[in-house]
């Protein structure tokens, strides 16, 4: 039987997403269960998907549109979807970074959020507030995929040594995720910098910014500070981002020599336990 519920769409994006699929899926003639047949779910749950009750996995997306022949309209709400579950200032950057075709980014305390492995940024996102965290590090990952597409975008991120020495998550958690870090050694794409303790006094020192460059449009500067965040296309403001970054890549590692130190701490520092030695 169909399912009658009145739907709200604007309450929520995720309600939003399951009015459209009820509309989509009426304007077929597919009943619940008809739909369920060709996309592999109960009538049931895409009920309950459409009344925003349960939120579909990333995979049905796909099977949805493909069914209703939405022509990737659904795939496109659900990126929206996907963003909603971030606070507003990670949204803002997740648009950001959407569409960027460069991206330089410096970051004195954490790992950068594109190269966060799942438990690091879990550990990230759950230090003031647990709930509802595993839709918001779902979220928060989803914005990797930009560095999987045809056309990435040039990341180069220059990384405070201390950001390496920051337990963050327990040891298996760094371990884990500096061998993240050395996986973009050969990348054509990634890039990534170590701004050793002995630079001393350096450009960075007003805390973290990124600058993203676009095709079509002018760059815009996005300084965090306590409580928010401030993205400016303000001219002079991407100049002196620009310039500050020149200076830190300067007196920054070499991308190799880089990576010999991201490893050479993973092995110091994070090395696995061996366990207590046998009593002789």
């Amino acid at each position: 039987m169909v399912n009658c519920k009145a739907l709200d769409p604007g309450a929520s994006p995720l309600d939003y997403f399951g009015s459209e699929l009820r509309r989509l899926r009426e304007e077929a003639g597919l009943t619940l269960e008809q739909l369920g047949k060709k996309v592999y779910l109960t009538g049931s749950m895409i009920g309950q998907i459409e009344t925003a009750a349960k939120m579909p996995k990333d995979e049905h997306i796909p099977r949805f549109d493909d069914a209703l022949d939405a022509n990737g309209a659904l795939v496109r709400l659900w990126e929206l979807v996907r963003r909603s579950k971030l606070p507003y200032k990670h949204r803002r950057v997740a648009e950001l970074q959407s569409s960027a075709a460069r991206i330089l980014a410096f970051q004195p305390q954490v790992v950068y959020g594109l190269l966060q492995t799942p438990e690091y940024a879990r550990a990230v996102l759950g230090v003031l507030d647990k709930e509802g965290l595993d839709d918001r590090v779902e979220a928060w990952l989803a914005r990797q995929r930009i560095l999987r597409g045809e056309k990435p975008p040039l990341l180069w991120v220059v990384l405070s040594e201390a950001v390496l020495h920051q337990e963050i998550g327990g040891r298996e958690v760094m371990r884990s995720q500096l061998t993240h870090l050395l996986s973009y050694r050969d990348s054509r794409h990634v890039h990534i910098q170590v701004l050793p303790y002995s630079a001393g006094a350096h450009a960075g020192l007003v805390g973290a910014f990124s600058l993203f460059s676009y095709r079509d449009r002018p760059d815009i500067v996005y300084a965090e500070r306590y409580g928010g965040a401030d993205p400016t296309a303000d001219p002079e403001s991407a100049e002196d981002c620009s310039l500050r970054y020149d200076h830190l890549q300067s007196v920054a590692l070499a991308p190799h020599v880089s990576a010999e130190l991201i490893a050479r701490v993973r092995e110091e520092r994070y090395a696995r336990d061996p366990g207590p030695r046998p009593v002789a």
